[in-house]
């Protein structure tokens, strides 16, 4: 065994040392032939592979600077716009309202930054010398309303072309967001008070008055001339609608007829909504005797479950069979309240209230405010929006009140008229206000309840006067 051994250690030995000497003799058969170079020669050679040399390090030098220069070129900095410097400043004062004022901070924080991120300078194209936005982008939606271009009411180019909140946005143009919304504004409103009160529709409605008040006047403005405060039809409609306080409905109006003013007129909506404790009590005050203000109302009859299930189908469907228009809107209110208020379906109504209406908050507040840009917003057209929506609101406020004051002429049960003011639908605020400013006369009086009526029937009306405006002019 130990013989079997060795043999086969040594074949093996002798197998694998055939390649090897197989290869060297192939080496020394190739091996390169030595020849003599001169001390001159090699001197050039140097001389020559230490300019390829220099001229290798040029070209690397020259490379980095051409790409740091390119770098400072592209940045932020250097292709800022005096006015994206103007609305950055605009955006981070109403991030300071949202925040330390509260005024209206679900909304108008995401609006706020929505604007900041629009009006951030996009990316430079070294070759072409131009920038372009990287989350909005204003050319695909001025592309997107031609009806010359193919891409014509195009979502597809949208989706493929455009950035984050061009996407969000789509959600805004297609009147999704606001009516979402109005699912759960309807889900967390309580019509008992108007249902018991039949009065307070009529004042939720005389609330409106603003809105096409207004809308009159900025139809008006066509006729001075004057190309910087002249607006559309349509245009005049969107501003107007500022009169209703009702953000939603605003946006959902705007994005029809006006979009290229959605900014504008969102930001005014949302900003006199949170102004209403400073706007209203004036008004009331001016308005209304000392006595008026200390009327006490009797207390409102009960509401059975019956009649507030069968109040929201009976409205979708008499507002829906008289002004289609207002469908949408008034639709989805009534079905939110309708699943508050059967008792068979409360995991979908905390759902809409909680859950579902805060996600869309957020995407309509940014694609909204992305709309802001320096183009669209510094203009005199909105200054003269902001001018006029607070006149609108004004109006509005002014009308419930009036109202309520004709009505008491002919009414045996007086009304006090400060729950008027709550016509307009800023939803609890202004019944809110009521309130306040009529215990300033009478500690004793207490008018939420009674103002819930005309500032629910207030949100009916502003969307029922929103359907109208689109009936005419869309």
């Amino acid at each position: 065994m130990k013989i079997n051994h060795i043999i086969f250690t040594l074949a093996s030995a002798l197998l694998l040392t055939v390649p090897v000497m197989a290869q060297d003799s192939a080496a020394q058969s190739n091996e390169p032939v030595t020849v003599a170079v001169t001390t001159e020669e090699a001197t050039q050679a140097e001389m020559v592979a230490g300019e390829d040399l220099e001229e290798e390090i040029g070209e690397v030098e020259e490379s980095v600077g051409e790409n740091l220069a390119n770098f400072f070129r592209t940045m932020g900095f250097m292709n800022i716009e005096w006015r994206q410097v103007v609305m950055l400043f605009i955006s981070f004062f109403l991030l300071y309202l949202a925040i330390h004022k509260k005024y209206e901070p679900l909304l108008l924080l995401p609006i706020a930054f929505g604007m900041l991120l629009t009006n951030l300078p996009g990316v430079l194209d070294p070759v072409l010398g131009t920038v372009t936005p990287v989350m909005f982008h204003q050319d695909l939606w001025a592309a997107f309303l031609d009806e010359t271009n193919p891409a014509y009411h195009s979502y597809g180019t949208i989706m493929r072309e455009g950035g984050l909140l061009d996407i969000l946005y789509i959600g805004v143009k297609a009147g999704v967001y606001p009516c979402i919304i109005f699912i759960g504004v309807g889900a967390m409103t309580d019509f008992g008070p108007l249902i018991a009160n039949p009065k307070s529709l009529i004042l939720g409605g005389a609330a409106q008055i603003g809105i096409f008040v207004t809308f009159l006047c900025a139809n008006a403005l066509g006729l001075t001339g004057i190309d910087a405060i002249t607006f559309t039809e349509a245009e005049a409609g969107s501003i107007g609608i500022i009169g209703g306080a009702d953000g939603p409905t605003s946006i959902f109006l705007t994005s029809k007829l006006a979009p290229h003013l959605l900014g504008p007129i969102a930001i005014a909506a949302y900003s006199y909504m949170a102004l209403v404790p400073v706007i209203q009590p004036p008004i009331m005050r001016a308005l209304t005797t000392k006595e008026e203000r200390a009327i006490k109302m009797k207390q409102l009859r009960p509401v059975s479950k019956t009649e507030k299930i069968v109040f929201p189908v009976l409205v979708a469907t008499i507002v829906a069979l008289i002004l289609p228009d207002a469908a949408p809107l008034i639709g989805c209110l009534m079905l939110g309240n309708l699943m508050n208020v059967c008792g068979v379906v409360d995991r979908l109504s905390k759902t809409t209230q909680e859950d579902l209406m805060n996600i869309v908050v957020i995407f309509l507040g940014l694609s909204v405010g992305a709309t802001a840009t320096g183009d669209s917003f510094l203009n005199a057209k909105t200054l003269m929006i902001l001018c006029m929506g607070i006149v609108a609101f004004g109006l509005g406020s002014a009308g419930g009140v009036l109202l309520a004051k004709l009505l008491n002429l002919f009414s045996k049960e007086k009304i006090n008229p400060l729950i008027g003011s709550a016509g307009v639908s800023a939803v609890p605020m202004a019944a809110r206000v009521s309130q306040t400013v009529g215990q300033e006369e009478n500690p004793g009086n207490f008018l939420l309840m009674h103002a819930m009526g005309p500032n629910v029937a207030g949100v009916i009306g502003s969307a029922v006067a929103a359907g109208v405006l689109l009936t005419m002019l869309g």
